[in-house]
């Protein structure tokens, strides 16, 4: 007798859902919304760095898809790992030997490597250290990146959280400065708007980024701020990492549309750095006037927001409904420790919001109902993509929103989404939002 093997629900009423997993694991699907970053996107904000991925050719497949479509082959190189190299003994010796020769046969030499292995490398017990030695002893002149394309252990760190750390392990120490400060973590820079980049700034300091960075030696000059600032979620352990490495003060202020955490966070900031908090009053009352007028214009229509968009999908959620928006979608898998006050009040005084799944197999057969698709503001590509509607904001990662005036922006640009319907299935084909692209 047959049986469906994936019985998860699409999705469910948020007061009938569980924290942190509203649905059970089982058969997934990846929809078709390419905007997110993936690890080769991330490798490529080193200047000067070359990336060698040593994969089974299945793998390869897609990695070198995201260079090509960035016109950035010239960058990426790969040694395929064939079934034999496995039982064989040569493993090692393989990726040593594929690394020398493709560095040996580069026109330019790169000042940083950030050298792949994969899940099969991991299954077999690669000896990766080992491998890293004897290639920096080899090019004494090119720093060497341990990185790792392992989706199967996503369950412990993620594949993103990860490269975000690698990303900053060929800094060696410096003499710390005062007055320079870092942004860790981001892929892409935040918006020249935000009264982060300000107070910073017009306080004398010093601000460096990795995704601001044009040369190898201005990455590396980054070793000297003596604060580290991640506001990203999958960011946090870089941040970290940093401090214990060379002594610097971490600050982690999390991405947040809320104006309370907000001015948290902007506290801590000034605390730190030692000097005055600015007056934001003026500029909370225009972004918090930009959000009320966003929700008059779209009395009538709904938000859907998805996870990929925010960094804390369920205190967006939040934040939107206290404005006055009927926010009826949620899509989201789990629910993070951060957004759990969020989610457990949603539960309490929104009932009937919907939380979908984003990679739940059932999904590929369910979406919002045709009549209500143009009814549908949605926050977030996947969003989008689910409820069919060419009425959304295209952003992942929060897309270098923050502060005051990031709550402003975004208000701004869900009227802009409302008002002005775009081209879906174009817009959502193109990886990495940001990111250059051929297509």
């Amino acid at each position: 007798m047959l049986r469906r093997l994936d019985e998860k629900p699409a999705s469910v009423e948020i007061s009938k859902a569980f924290y942190p997993a509203p649905f059970k694991a089982g058969l997934e699907y990846n929809p078709p919304a390419r905007g997110v970053w993936n690890i080769v996107h991330t490798g490529m904000l080193i200047p000067q760095s070359h990336q060698i991925f040593a994969c089974a050719q299945g793998c390869l497949r897609g990695v070198l898809l995201t260079a090509a479509e960035m016109n950035a082959m010239d960058r990426m190189s790969w040694i395929a790992v064939e079934e034999e190299d496995m039982f064989d003994g040569t493993m090692e010796q393989d990726i040593i030997d594929g690394t020398a020769d493709i560095l040996k046969k580069l026109p330019c030499r790169p000042r940083s490597v950030l050298l792949f292995i994969s899940c099969i490398q991991l299954f077999a017990g690669c000896d990766f250290e080992m491998i890293l030695n004897e290639l920096k002893a080899q090019f004494p002149d090119i720093d060497f990146t341990d990185c790792y394309m392992t989706p199967t252990m996503r369950k412990t760190i993620s594949p993103d959280a990860k490269m975000r750390m690698q990303l900053y392990d060929a800094l060696r120490p410096l003499p710390l400065n005062k007055r320079s400060v870092n942004i860790i973590g981001c892929d892409r820079p935040l918006d020249e708007d935000t009264e982060l980049l300000k107070i910073i700034r017009s306080n004398g300091f010093t601000l460096r980024d990795l995704t601001l960075c044009r040369t190898y030696d201005e990455y590396l000059e980054m070793a000297e701020s003596a604060v580290n600032i991640t506001c990203m979620p999958a960011a946090k352990l870089s941040g970290e990492r940093l401090s214990d490495r060379f002594g610097a003060k971490h600050l982690y202020l999390p991405i947040s549309f809320d104006v309370k955490t907000i001015e948290e966070n902007y506290k801590l900031l000034c605390d730190t750095l030692d000097i005055d908090i600015p007056d934001l009053s003026k500029d909370i009352s225009a972004a918090e006037s930009a959000m009320k007028t966003a929700a008059e214009k779209l009395s009538g229509r709904v938000i859907a927001i998805d996870f990929t968009a925010a960094a804390r999908p369920f205190e967006l959620a939040k934040v939107l409904c206290g404005y006055g928006f009927k926010v009826k979608y949620i899509f989201a898998d789990s629910i993070s420790e951060e957004d759990k006050p969020s989610f457990e009040w949603l539960k309490e005084n929104f009932p009937n919001i919907r939380i979908c799944s984003v990679t739940g197999s059932a999904m590929l057969f369910t979406s919002a109902d045709e009549s209500e698709c143009s009814k549908i503001v949605a926050i977030g590509q996947k969003a989008a993509f689910y409820c069919r509607t060419d009425h959304f904001v295209n952003t992942v990662a929060n897309g270098g929103l923050y502060g005051i005036a990031g709550v402003k922006k975004l208000a701004e640009l869900i009227s802009d989404a409302a008002e002005t319907p775009k081209d879906r299935r174009k817009v959502i084909q193109h990886k990495g939002i940001g990111c250059p692209s051929c297509l």
